[in-house]
């Protein structure tokens, strides 16, 4: 399982310009290609019109806040279909995704868990796939968005410039001070790969994924690390100066700008790992969730997602709505071309084994 992100508090940099026709209204448009979907996933044979509720299951917070504003409640002003939304229960979300019967109509994942359980997902319309998803996949999970792992530093900290790579957050006598690093067996989404990237491997030779060398490499940097528990720990620990340097989801970063604090992010290595929604084969109301795909698809809903949470849209389309100061703090802006992006698929086939390693490695 993925920890639940803290996201930034809620922002309004630009204005999302409704397009009705293109993601609103159309909604009985397609209810004619839902119903074969909804057809293969048990919903009943009555497409004509949608009607009840969805049952929506993420982590909370700022992310369901927009979600609520930008895509819920105009799903709802033209369906007449109220999303209810609850915070995940670990139990049911595995349970349903597994194949079992569960409340969820939808539910918050990493990709790693959807390659795992392909079988027992419902596909999503083509026209409603996120092309930023590798071609595999992207029929079985919609509402992506970008999570970059970078690191971040107060810029006073490093006033003649700071750290760039990974090498560089490894090297404590050129940037000397604390590192701020995941301290909990459910927060190793990315700590192989860094660890990998700092000792000189390839982005292209990453996977599988060597845990030995990982170890070895983060015992380097264990003396100087100062682990959190949790993502908003990030932030006092680097503003109280207890770390010079912190790993972590860029969103928390953008927390700190949020708050009036000069940071500085280094998108160079910074490792990327989507995050999307997923449909049990066994949710009770798969025609509505069905429906609700076309408007987590649409590129200006999603821009304005963007701009909200400092995630990078599933939709490519999405940039030519997303001014250029924004672009700048979402890791998968056309600008950030050295970042490097998490194996999901290869990451699902050791799903066991990363968290068998990191919470061995934690407790040594």
């Amino acid at each position: 399982m993925h920890a639940p992100f803290t996201r930034p508090p809620l922002t309004r940099p630009f204005t999302r310009r409704r397009r009705r026709g293109a993601a609103g209204v159309a909604v009985a448009a397609a209810l004619v290609l839902l119903a074969g979907c909804a057809e293969e996933s048990g919903a009943g044979d009555d497409a004509s019109g949608l009607s009840g509720e969805i049952i929506w299951s993420d982590f909370g917070g700022p992310t369901n806040e927009a979600r609520q504003e930008i895509y819920f409640a105009p799903f709802t002003e033209d369906t007449g279909v109220d999303v209810v939304s609850v915070v995940v229960n670990d139990a049911m979300q595995e349970e349903m995704i597994s194949g079992g019967p569960g409340d969820y109509d939808a539910t918050h994942v990493g990709l790693d868990l959807v390659y795992a359980n392909m079988d027992t997902l419902v596909q999503i319309p083509e026209e409603y796939q996120d092309e930023a998803l590798p071609e595999n996949i992207r029929a079985y999970a919609f509402g992506t968005f970008y999570v970059g792992h970078a690191q971040g530093y107060l810029t006073d900290t490093f006033p003649d410039g700071g750290p760039e790579t990974w090498a560089d957050f490894w090297d404590v006598e050129t940037y000397p001070g604390k590192r701020a690093w995941p301290g909990t067996p459910g927060s190793y989404d990315s700590s192989c790969e860094i660890a990998l990237l700092a000792d000189g491997v390839a982005p292209d030779q990453l996977y599988p994924l060597d845990f030995e060398r990982c170890s070895a490499k983060l015992d380097e940097l264990r003396p100087d690390m100062v682990f959190y528990t949790s993502y908003p720990e990030i932030q006092q620990l680097l503003v109280s100066g207890t770390a010079a340097i912190a790993m972590g989801p860029s969103g928390q970063f953008s927390a700190l700008r949020n708050a009036g604090q000069d940071v500085t992010v280094s998108w160079e290595q910074a490792v990327v790992s989507p995050n999307v929604i997923a449909i049990p084969k066994e949710a009770p109301n798969a025609e509505n969730i069905l429906a609700l795909t076309e408007y987590f698809h649409d590129p200006e809903r999603q821009a304005e997602f963007a701009g909200l949470t400092h995630y990078g849209p599933g939709n490519p389309e999405a940039y030519e709505f997303i001014p250029e100061d924004v672009q700048e703090g979402l890791v998968t802006a056309p600008g950030h071309t050295t970042v490097v992006h998490q194996d999901s698929e290869a990451r699902a086939e050791a799903t066991e084994e990363l968290l068998n390693w990191y919470t061995a490695w934690l407790a040594d």
